[in-house]
This record gives C-alpha cells, sequence and structure tokens, in this order.
C-alpha cells in the first residue's frame, strides 16, 4: 500500500536534475511497521441503486486485517483484509438475510469475503491507487481502489495509528451475484454497479521484544 511516499519539492540542483532521486522524508519512514486494522474505528460500506430510483446504503461489521507498512520504499508495502459476510448490515433484517443467501453471498458456504494487494501507485499528493485479488465466494478478480492517505497520530492510549478512506466500484456479477428481478416498468430491482468505501484506522503493533 504506497500511501506514504509524498513527494519531496525540493528543487534538485539543475546540473544532477536529470538523476536525482527523491530523498525519504524521516517521519515517513518512521511509519515503517505492521499494523492490525482496529474495526472499532473503521468501515467497510457499500451503496447499491435500488428499484432504479434510490440507493441502498449498508456496511460490513465484522472484518479484520493488517497492513505491512515500508515507509522509506512504500512499494514494498501489502494490504490484507478479510470479511464475514454474517455480519452484513443494511437495517432491515429480511433484507440482510436474503443477502447472505444462496441467492447472493451464500455466506454458509462462503462465510469470507477476502482482498489482498497485488502493487500500488501514488496518484498525487496524498491519493494513492492501491490493486488486488478481491475473492466473494469462489471468485477472484482483481480490484483497483483509490484511496487518500489521512495522516498519523498517537491516540490517548499511546497507540501510533495511521488513517485512510477511499473507494471502488465493481459490477457484482462479476463475482456472480446475479440475482434480479425485472420491474413492470422497465429496468431491475438491484443495479448490476456497487460502490464500496473504506475509512480505515490501523494501530501499529509492538515491536517483537528480543
Amino acid at each position: 500500500m504506497a500511501l506514504f511516499n509524498r513527494r519531496n519539492t525540493t528543487p534538485a540542483p539543475a546540473a544532477s536534475a536529470a538523476t536525482a532521486t527523491l530523498a525519504v522524508d524521516p517521519a515517513l519512514a518512521a511509519l515503517t511497521g505492521e499494523y492490525t486494522i482496529d474495526p472499532a474505528h473503521s468501515s467497510i460500506g457499500f451503496t447499491v441503486r435500488h428499484a432504479m430510483v434510490t440507493n441502498v446504503r449498508g456496511s460490513f461489521a465484522d472484518h479484520e486485517g493488517t497492513l505491512s507498512l515500508n515507509g522509506s520504499d512504500p512499494s514494498r508495502s501489502t494490504a490484507s483484509i478479510d470479511v464475514r459476510i454474517a455480519g452484513i448490515d443494511t437495517g432491515i433484517d429480511d433484507r440482510d438475510g436474503h443477502l447472505r443467501s444462496a441467492d447472493f453471498f451464500d455466506a454458509e458456504r462462503f462465510p469470507l469475503m477476502s482482498f489482498r494487494s497485488t502493487s500500488a501507485q501514488q496518484l498525487g499528493g496524498d491519493a494513492y491507487r492501491i490493486v488486488g485479488d478481491l475473492t466473494i465466494k469462489d471468485v477472484t478478480r482483481p480490484l483497483a481502489i483509490d484511496l487518500e492517505f489521512n495522516g498519523s497520530a498517537t491516540d490517548v492510549y499511546g497507540n501510533e495509528r495511521v488513517g485512510f478512506e477511499g473507494g471502488a466500484e465493481i459490477l457484482r456479477s462479476d463475482w456472480n451475484l446475479t440475482w434480479n428481478a425485472a420491474l413492470e416498468t422497465g429496468g431491475v430491482m438491484v443495479s448490476d454497479k456497487v460502490k464500496l468505501t473504506f475509512d480505515i484506522s490501523a494501530i501499529k503493533n509492538a515491536a517483537p521484544q528480543s
């Protein structure tokens, strides 16, 4: 997750401009380490069009993940997230039960949705794109997520935290989530396009004792 590779904006001397490389920011290098996503202060959400006229929003309340960040060489950073489908929540019990059923996620057979990063790139400033493999049910396909690095801080309990937010769009049919119903007025009950949102806070793990 190349989230911390901010560019050094100090002009290089003219004689060496062609070969100059970006200096490593010590503050960013200090973020190097292993992190655990804090589910109590993170959210993974989705939005889907319903009946062609409105949006239904929901979230996956039960998730866990890790980040391995390398502030000196962000291209070596990685991310891993697992989501338990049983924790899906749209605010309507009957709808949540339908989403867990074989019509959609088939949570009994496929209890986890997972993401494993494979690469990342800086888009400019604090904007990044992370690419990885998203597995839903028995289908694995690439997913690109646009992210913004929100910074780092030490909380009141002494935890070192990093945060980022981002989003992506998928076609659910690409993961064999194809259930639908035709409307009398034309169109379908549930859109194929789904918007995903991420708000992540992660805590740096304690250094191992020597």
